[in-house]
């Protein structure tokens, strides 16, 4: 019965709205298309019979209307307030006009021209009061602002009362009013005390995103500050930091600037040092981390600048702090990863055949692809070292007897250096342990072996810092070595030292960049090391001497050898989520009459935005892609193209098809990081598949790779798996690849089904079959706990060091695979160290000691801007600690024993016993 009762009642509701709508019959008139047949059909009057009720309102409007507008004085006091009770007391429902407004509405022209007779006083204030509201009705009449031109009349403290409605229609306005007046350069400080008035109504009533757009609007936004309270700071910053990548510069800089105040003001330390990070200001970054005066805090930012490889200038106090020290440098990561390893069952050491599953291939190839070539054996050698990475075991290297019975021999010369270097991603963060290992490789007579090893020291030491600081001593010197183990010290210092700003390394790297007796591989290996080191610094001493490189005339010829792009990537990388400051980059190059300045240029802007999710940038970077690259026939007089031109011409066609490659890289590297953005350039690159030229096609999967790494959706590796069988063979390898980046460190079960039935696919094609292994290698990377993603603390913050690493490895690739990494250089796969971090949740006590906790993991939902205290997780499960987090899951303690000093439960969390818990 009840339910029955509920649902006439529902009906009849229903009915309600549908008659009230029916009466309003538009509630802004836009039905009819006279202006009389306009308010006519508005006020309801003389269309329809009104019901006894309504009709008793309207004859008691009007008569109030009459005493308004007649010339006794003494009414006016009382019918004005009985208007105002009118019409705040009138409750209608939410589709219909209230019944006041629409009787009132035919004496509006009547009751403006009153206002405008009446002398100034508390009656005519009141009467522009009712007027402001009224207003609300005529907003769709041309440029007509009724409602603020009669509230900045009227000069009034209790807005609220006309409720919500009339003061979104206010601030809709203001906005309006502002852009015209500055149109007309007149001042707005009227417009800006009004809104401040407002701004308090919108926080108290939960509609922060109001309070927030409208001081966006006017510019104003750093005056949030002084409104927000205890209660309303946090969904206040929450909706600030979320529209950052809709806005453009400098205002996105300014939301996070204000956001970061804020949430410093609230000693919520760990979000204001997060969005420090994100402002790349480093100053602040350190003020931040002696903000809080608790020891406990400051370690739990230790470790936020830690997973940032930030290296800060300590006080000398806190350069005794050893426990401090550890937690900035990363030195405890291998035992916090190989507690984590222990706890989920995989320390012991895979094999690539473990991987490969070969007899899972189908039966007719099985026997093919497991050849004993030395390329299929370099393939294992990359394989072991992503599966077994950080685990510090394995069955292939780190063998008894040493390098003379490890995996080093089973390939040919230029495979040694990878295979040797591979020892170092085994030992990967564990450099006290690993420097013994990684010595005995530098004794072997062989140079390929000896680079190996220096850039396994690197490799080695990647993201992690010592006081010893071995590896420069290793490293620094390689005078007279031979050029293979110059580079590779070179990669090894840029992968060790990346982020670190480190001055004596850049003291021994700086000379080699402009020095023009090197070979060209040198120089730009130099420079790209640099880039790393001093990533997003603008540092002017490097940015010049490469400028000075790309210059010089003598320099020419050199910078068309391939190793070219990387010097370019280096200038690049010093100007990462620089935003504006990279103009003058670009501003430079448009002056360098060389093939090589236009991709370099694009190159730098798209690092300097990466990240952001700049709708501008992204239009920008579709044009260049639409561009239609055609030779120029030019022809000297005789009518013969002379030798040196056609050269000219190639290089220059060469060059703008690989900034339409640097610009599909671009297209990922930008929208990275905010999802619609992501949607969206998924849909174009299905565009530049069907319509781009060769050089466009070879790129987009590299792009699809890159925007999302370790995170496999199905609709992406479904596309990948196409592209892997296309006709044109780079465009399938680096699809392959594209399909390895997308599922590292996941164990995605679907993934290695397919990639199994490529390795059948290709058992004749070594290139396309290298691939396929080492996108085996990266899907299982570290056994499945470790991850590229750049994004941290929530998907907040973007390691810079590793998109820096993401973004090499595809420059490697993105015109011609066979040009570095199916070619002798395959070595430069290593460059994804840099990106490579585990994917867990370790909870430490104050005094970092490890400490079990049960937490919820689920996936993260959006709550930015929903009311009450909504759910951040959904459809999880509770799990004891240390756990593993998957793309987009975020955990939660479950109970209140603990308190958390970080502000999401992610990397290392130190956790704090909560005094006022009782067990229940």
């Amino acid at each position: 019965m009840a339910q029955e009762e509920d649902k006439s009642k529902s009906t009849d509701k229903g009915k309600g709205k549908v008659e009230d709508a029916k009466q309003t019959n538009g509630v802004n008139g836009t039905q009819e298309a006279t202006k009389d047949g306009k308010k006519d059909a508005i006020s309801g009057l003389g269309t329809e019979e009104l019901s006894a009720e309504d009709q008793k309102i309207k004859d008691e409007l009007d008569m109030l209307v009459e005493r308004v507008t007649e010339d006794d004085t003494s009414l006016y006091h009382a019918a004005l307030d009985a208007i105002k009770d009118s019409i705040k007391t009138s409750t209608s429902s939410m589709t219909a006009v209230p019944k006041p407004l629409k009787f009132l509405r035919p004496h509006y022209e009547q009751l403006c021209e009153t206002y405008e007779k009446w002398p100034a006083g508390a009656d005519k204030d009141a009467l522009a009061d009712i007027l402001s509201v009224l207003g609300m009705t005529y907003s769709d009449e041309g440029d007509r602002r009724d409602t603020l031109k009669y509230r900045l009349l009227a000069p009034s403290t209790d807005l609220g009362s006309w409720g919500h409605e009339y003061m979104r229609h206010l601030s809709l306005e203001i906005g309006e009013e502002r852009e015209k007046r500055l149109d007309e350069e007149q001042s707005t400080s009227d417009l800006t005390n009004l809104a401040h008035t407002l701004v308090p109504f919108f926080l108290s009533h939960n509609a922060e995103a109001d309070a927030v757009d409208i001081l966006s609007e006017l510019e104003i936004i750093e005056n949030i500050k002084d409104h927000v309270d205890e209660n309303t700071y946090a969904r206040v910053c929450l909706y600030m930091v979320s529209m950052v990548p809709l806005l453009t510069y400098p205002d996105n800089n300014r939301f996070l600037l204000t956001a970061h105040d804020i949430y410093l003001k609230y000693k919520r330390y760990p979000q204001a040092i997060a969005l420090a990070i994100r402002l790349n200001d480093m100053k602040l970054v350190r003020d931040d981390f002696y903000a809080p005066e608790d020891r406990a805090m400051r370690l739990q930012l230790a470790f936020i600048l830690g997973r940032q490889r930030i290296c800060l200038d300590l006080s000398e106090e806190d350069l005794e702090d050893s426990e401090l020290q550890e937690a900035l440098n990363n030195t405890k990561l291998p035992e916090y990863f190989k507690t984590l390893g222990k706890e989920l069952n995989v320390l012991d050491p895979k094999v690539p055949e473990d991987i490969y599953k070969s007899h899972l291939e189908s039966s007719r190839t099985a026997g093919l692809t497991n050849n004993d070539s030395a390329r299929h054996n370099l393939a294992s050698a990359f394989v072991n070292a992503f599966v077994n990475a950080g685990f510090g075991d394995d069955k292939l290297m780190l063998v008894e007897g040493g390098p003379n019975k490890s995996w080093t021999w089973k390939v040919k010369e230029d495979g040694m250096l990878s295979t040797a270097a591979s020892a170092g991603m085994l030992m990967l963060w564990d450099v006290e342990m690993g420097l013994d290992k990684i010595d005995a490789y530098t004794y072997v007579s062989e140079n390929e072996v000896k680079a190996g090893a220096a850039l396994a020291m690197g490799i080695m030491n990647s993201g992690v810092k010592l006081d010893t600081d071995p590896t420069m001593a290793l490293l620094g010197d390689f005078e007279d070595k031979p050029v293979s183990v110059k580079v590779a010290s070179i990669m090894g210092l840029g992968l060790a030292y990346a982020g670190s700003q480190n001055e004596e390394v850049f003291a021994t790297l700086y000379p080699l960049v402009g020095d023009s007796s090197l070979d060209m591989q040198i120089s730009s290996m130099a420079a790209l090391s640099l880039g790393f080191i001093y990533i997003g610094t603008a540092n002017p001493d490097i940015s010049e001497a490469i400028i000075g490189t790309l210059l010089d005339e003598s320099y020419r010829a050199r910078l068309n050898d391939k190793w070219a792009r990387f010097m370019a990537l280096g200038l690049a990388l010093l100007y990462f989520h620089k935003q504006e400051e990279v103009d003058v980059v670009v501003e430079t190059m448009k002056a360098i009459d060389h093939p090589l300045a236009q991709p370099t240029s694009v190159l730098a802007e798209i690092c300097a935005w990466a990240g952001t999710g700049t709708v501008l940038k992204l239009q920008q970077l579709l044009h260049i892609c639409n561009d239609h690259v055609e030779e120029k026939e030019d022809k000297d007089e005789d009518g013969e193209e002379s030798k040196e031109e056609a050269e000219e011409k190639k290089q220059q066609m060469e060059s703008q098809q690989l900034v339409q490659a640097y610009a599909v890289i671009g297209l990922s590297l930008v929208a990275m990081g905010e999802d619609v953005g992501q949607e969206m350039v998924l849909r174009q690159f299905g565009h530049l598949m069907h319509y781009g030229e060769a050089n466009i096609r070879k790129a987009v999967p590299l792009a699809m790779g890159l925007i999302t790494p370790s995170n496999p959706q199905m609709k992406v590796y479904d596309t990948l798996s196409r592209y892997s069988h296309d006709n044109d063979i780079d465009v399938a390898i680096n699809a392959i690849f594209a399909m390895g980046m997308l599922g590292a460190g996941t164990n995605n079960a679907r993934l290695a089904q397919l990639l199994r039935q490529l390795a059948s696919y290709y058992h004749r094609d070594a290139n396309a079959l290298f691939m396929v292994r080492i996108a085996q290698g990266l899907l299982h990377m570290g056994k499945g706990t470790l991850t590229l993603n750049p994004f941290h603390t929530d998907r907040v913050v973007i390691s810079r060091v590793a998109a820096a690493g993401l973004l090499t490895v595809a420059v490697a690739l993105v015109d011609n695979p066979k040009q570095f990494i199916l070619g002798d250089n395959h070595y430069l796969l290593y460059y994804l160290v840099t990106a490579m971090h585990p994917r867990f949740l370790i909870t430490l006590d104050e005094q970092l000691q490890p400490v079990q906790v049960n937490v919820r993991v689920g996936q993260a939902v959006d709550v930015v801007g929903q009311a009450g205290r909504p759910k951040t997780i959904t459809g999880w499960q509770t799990q004891s600690t240390p756990v593993l987090l998957s793309y987009g899951e975020r955990a939660e303690l479950e109970d209140e024993e603990w308190i958390c000093l970080a502000n999401v439960l992610e990397g290392v969390c130190i956790l704090k016993k909560n005094p006022e818990w009782e067990k229940p």
